[in-house]
């Protein structure tokens, strides 16, 4: 029988026992003695001290405190008596409260500052807010109540109300929670459902949030009444009055702003057990830095290595590792699974990142918010470096001392999925900092490995994880595709790394974090707030990022908001709102565009931030659309030295067209500010996305005009319009310049983005589903689609891989406006071409409108062994793809432990198979016929080494349809002989499927599985 049992999970169904029960220090246990169901009655008593009012409502006690002129305090006492378990633990110190004024009515007392009045009514006592222009923000449906478990707020809900926040709501949270009940505290459950990183704040579209000021668990039900309850005998809550990113930074002045992390925090960090690790062998912490050599050679970006995560693992050497790590441009990190006491020795060795556990809680939230903050200090005290922490389960306050990551779990289609609105999400509660580790940590896949990490490179920080699954998982360990894949995007996110950097800083103004849901950007689209965007969500205000998580070549349901949005990758340009459908999403393609108007800081063709030097240029990816600006925030990235301002900010102020022709200015201003390590002058490229060759571009006289890739990259400064890059982009750079002083590149008789004439720009596509064979000529399609122009002298190409060879096809000499033309294209690919994917970009150039164009698409197409010949047995075929329940799916032995030929003999009812495939339901096996085979015949059954256990049904698919399916087999069944026509099947897949909800002991085999063929 397989066993697939994990430390880790034991450890945390020991922890679900050990704290089911766990209310959080400070919050009473039910009283049985107390009323149940008690609500306050009227005012008896009101009586004011400067900005802090006090009312009385029989036995009970309540208390205003205004804190600013939009944040006050609202306190409740059933028994009259006020306490204050989370005392100075969430709540920093604030300012001098307001001047406030207050004013009694027949009805009720007006309490003002010059922003807002807090309505009190008398009878019963209830509480409503409302803005200095008069107009309602929030109002009680009824007064506080409590009974023996928990007290209650009750609040009247809009008709089009919105509401978000609650911390980290996995699978959710991007989008409303109107309608839904959302529960925040620790339950341990880390997939989609669950509620990590909980935080008792949640915010409205109506203007207004509210931080319950408690470590007890809340419930918030946003129904009709909207009711919010905690588990204490207590009533206390900050409420903040103003737009969405308004009350975050309220609330975060409140409770913390996020800390800036150090920029290695913001590379991919790396995670392991290398002493003592249970999965792996006996290892020894210095092996770490093997796998560190292999981030090195294959010219990966890691920004750091913990290198003792798992239950039992130890480590040793931790000077020597640490030194070894930073030699390689990589910190050191710790899990603190045995605590904190000894990390001042362990900093002093060099340790730089603290990992928290799920033990952490202890006993209570507060516990877990201590744990965050002594690790944090703990780093600063024994070193100059950042605080920089990780945990998966926190409280509020602990944005501004760590990241918050969603916990351990598999890696799967659906985990990608839930994942994307779970970050977004978390930003509306002021976690900065919020992410899950690539492709989880057990199981997965290379596929959706690199479809995770792509999307996972526009959050702030994230990391990798190895041990728990059954092979290593960094970003290396795939082969190609994969690598190169993973690759560019590792060094994509590297090269972001100023404009990400430089919203960090932002975030520790604001307590925005620069990954948000489309309704924190454009509250006023009524399509942000619903499932339309739940999938997708912006970088900062520039990229919005729409991951693939499906097994698929293309996205669907890719909702645009208003404005113009470019396709990273092709320069496409969309008018939103709109919805995009049938996206071309290979696997090398993240769904990835461009808000117009953008201008990204970029450091070009680094693997780590170490590589910049004092001659290093900065370049500027611009997008240019009417007025636009964005502010470089930069400092010495490692130190807290920026804290007492030593840093530097550097504007960039680009002027252009609304749309169509016209001029183009880039302003760049001085750089204001020093720090160690500043670029006293750098040499600085442009690229500015026109979609329209310019006449000329100056620099304080003309620039040099370049008449080819090779002359601009041999050149020390120059420009040069190069048509077949994303739709046309003008590429300039400079000699070096001054950071002291300000400049200015202008760009004569050009265009915003998406040129002169954006509705006459053709288009490029593909069908979906085309192949073609290793070795063999064919050819593949592309669609030509004329915009509002007719296009001539379109001519079509195809970039593929090296050692393929392809001819272009001739020439399309018309193509009327609003029309298609397919074009096909030959090519021969490599004879040793891996089956799988190819990286294929199309590429027409023409002439439309008066101007030479190009548009290109990255299209899907498959690679396929040579079709089989005669006889052949299933297990010697090139496996399309290979999905198994456990480990990987064998060939000629049955399904093994978690390697490769691990198995034992394949045997079916004392019959013992030489060939054949042994699974672990749910397995899939797919391989290519190309139409040349009759039929597939094997026999099916379950592996007698499970003696009687198991219950699964075999199935065999051929292009997409059902031809056969076995009844269920139990492990007691006979072989079942298969005998199944396929009349020129392409592609054929081998199911094996659980049928009684437990896979326990469902090893299904193929015995003898072989193809007769033509």
């Amino acid at each position: 029988m397989q066993s697939s049992t994990r430390i880790r999970t034991a450890v945390v169904a020991a922890l679900l026992g050990l704290f089911a029960v766990l209310s959080g220090p400070g919050s009473a246990e039910a009283d049985p003695a107390a009323p149940t169901g008690s609500t306050v009655g009227d005012l008896t008593r009101f009586s004011a001290d400067g900005s802090v009012y006090h009312l009385r409502a029989g036995a009970a006690e309540a208390r205003v405190s205004f804190v600013s002129d939009e944040t006050f305090r609202i306190e409740l006492a059933p028994d009259g008596t006020f306490s204050d378990p989370a005392g100075d633990a969430i709540v920093l110190p604030q300012g001098s409260p307001p001047r406030t004024r207050w004013k009694e009515r027949s009805d009720r007392y007006d309490l003002s500052t010059g922003d807002v009045t807090l309505r009190v009514y008398k009878s019963p006592l209830r509480f409503a807010l409302y803005r200095a222009d008069g107009s309602q923000v929030w109002s009680e449906a009824k007064g506080i109540s409590w009974d023996g478990e928990k007290t209650t707020q009750t609040l009247a809900r809009g008709g089009d109300e919105q509401f978000y926040g609650a911390g980290m709501q996995n699978g959710r949270g991007n989008t409303s929670h109107r309608g839904q009940t959302v529960e925040v505290g620790v339950d341990y459950n880390w997939d989609d459902g669950g509620h990590p990183n909980s935080v008792p704040f949640y915010l409205s579209s109506a203007g207004y949030g509210v931080f319950r000021n408690t470590f007890a668990p809340n419930t918030y039900a946003f129904t009709d009444p909207v009711t919010t309850s905690a588990k204490e005998q207590r009533f206390d809550a900050y409420y903040f009055a103003g737009d969405a990113k308004d009350v975050i930074g309220q609330y975060t002045e409140l409770t913390g702003k996020p800390f800036l992390p150090p920029v290695y925090g913001m590379e991919i960090g790396d995670a392991d057990c290398y002493l003592h690790n249970a999965n792996r062998g006996e290892r020894h912490t210095l092996d770490s830095l093997k796998v560190a050599d292999g981030y090195v050679e294959n010219d990966m970006p890691n920004g750091w290595m913990l290198v003792n995560d798992g239950y039992g693992c130890g480590h040793e050497d931790l000077a020597e590792t640490a030194k070894g790590l930073q030699d390689r441009d990589m910190q050191l990190g710790l899990w603190t699974q045995d605590g904190i006491d000894k990390i001042a020795e362990q900093v002093k060795a060099g340790q730089r990142v603290a990992k928290l556990d799920v033990a952490w809680i202890g006993d209570g939230y507060k516990f877990a918010l201590d744990g965050c903050k002594d690790a944090y200090k703990g780093i600063e005290d024994n070193s100059d470096a950042r605080g920089f922490t990780y945990a998966p389960e926190s409280w509020s306050g602990a944005q501004r001392c760590g990241v918050q990551w969603s916990g351990d779990q598999y890696g799967t289609w659906d985990y990608i999925r839930w994942q994307i609105p779970t970050y977004a999400g978390a930003t509306m509660s002021g976690l900065a900092y919020t992410t899950g580790d690539v492709d989880g940590i057990f199981g997965g896949s290379a596929k959706t490995y690199t479809r995770d990490l792509q999307w996972k490179m526009f959050l702030g920080t994230t990391m990798t994880m190895d041990g728990w699954a059954d092979s290593d998982k960094q970003p290396f360990r795939y082969g190609e595709p994969y690598t190169s894949v993973n690759r560019d995007y590792l060094k994509l996110k590297e090269s972001l790394l100023p404009y990400q950097y430089s919203y960090a800083h932002e975030a520790t103004k604001t307590g925005v974090g620069m990954v948000r849901p489309l309704v924190l950007e454009y509250p006023d689209d009524p399509k942000a707030a619903t499932d339309a965007a739940k999938y997708e969500f912006m970088s900062g205000e520039d990229f919005l990022v729409a991951p693939v998580y499906q097994d698929s070549t293309e996205r669907d349901g890719i909702y645009l908001p208003k404005g113009t949005w470019t396709d990273y990758w092709t320069g496409r340009t969309y008018q939103g709102p709109t919805t995009v459908d049938g996206y071309s999403a290979p696997l090398d393609t993240l769904p990835l565009f461009v808000r117009g108007g953008a201008s990204v800081p970029m450091w070009p063709g680094i693997r780590s931030y170490k590589d910049r030097t004092a001659g290093s240029p900065l370049a500027w990816d611009i997008y240019p659309q009417g007025k636009s600006s964005f502010t470089l925030y930069e400092d010495d990235g490692v130190t807290r030295k920026h804290r007492d301002g030593a840093y530097a900010t550097q504007t960039a102020d680009v002027r252009a067209p609304a749309k169509g022709a016209g001029d183009i200015t880039v302003n760049i201003g001085e750089s204001k500010g020093k720090f160690t390590g500043k670029q006293s002058s750098r040499p600085y490229e442009f690229s500015v996305h026109t979609g329209s060759e310019p006449s000329a571009v100056k620099l304080t006289g003309k620039l040099p005009r370049l008449g080819s890739a090779a002359a601009y990259a041999s050149a020390k400064q120059g420009w040069w319009y190069d048509r077949d890059d994303r739709g046309g982009v003008v590429k300039i750079k400079t000699a070096p310049l001054s950071t002291g002083k300000k400049f200015s590149v202008k760009l004569e008789k050009t265009s915003a983005v998406g040129g002169r004439n954006a509705a006459a720009t053709a288009t490029v596509s593909a069908p979906q589903g085309q192949e073609i064979g290793a070795g063999a000529t064919g050819t593949v399609a592309v669609d030509v689609t004329a915009g509002k122009a007719d296009v001539t002298d379109a001519a079509v190409s195809l970039d593929v891989p090296e050692g393929w060879k392809t001819t272009p096809a001739p020439a399309v000499h018309r193509i009327p406006a609003g029309t298609t033309r397919r074009v096909e294209v030959s090519v021969t690919p490599a004879k040793d071409a891996a089956p799988g994917e190819a990286r294929i970009t199309a590429r027409a150039r023409y002439r439309s409108a008066g101007e030479s164009r190009t548009a290109v698409r990255r299209i899907a197409a498959g690679v396929m062994p040579a079709p089989p010949t005669g006889v052949v047995w299933a297990s010697d075929l090139a496996w399309l793809s290979s999905v198994n329940g456990y480990g990987p799916a064998e060939r000629d032995r049955s399904n093994g432990e978690s390697g490769a030929a691990d198995g034992g003999p394949l045997t079916l009812a004392g019959k013992v198979y030489e060939k054949g495939i042994g699974t672990h339901a749910d397995s899939g096996i797919e391989v290519y016929l190309g139409g040349q085979c009759s039929k597939f015949t094997a026999d099916a059954g379950i592996d007698d080494e499970i003696d009687g256990y198991g219950e699964v049904a075999f199935s065999v698919e051929a292009d997409g349809k059902v031809l056969w399916t076995s009844p269920k087999v139990t492990g007691a069944s006979a072989a079942v002989p298969v005998d199944v026509p396929l009349d020129g099947a392409r592609h054929v897949r081998l199911k094996v499927t659980d049928t009684n909800g437990s896979k326990t002991g469902d090893h299904g085999d193929w015995g003898a599985a072989r193809f007769t063929c033509s």
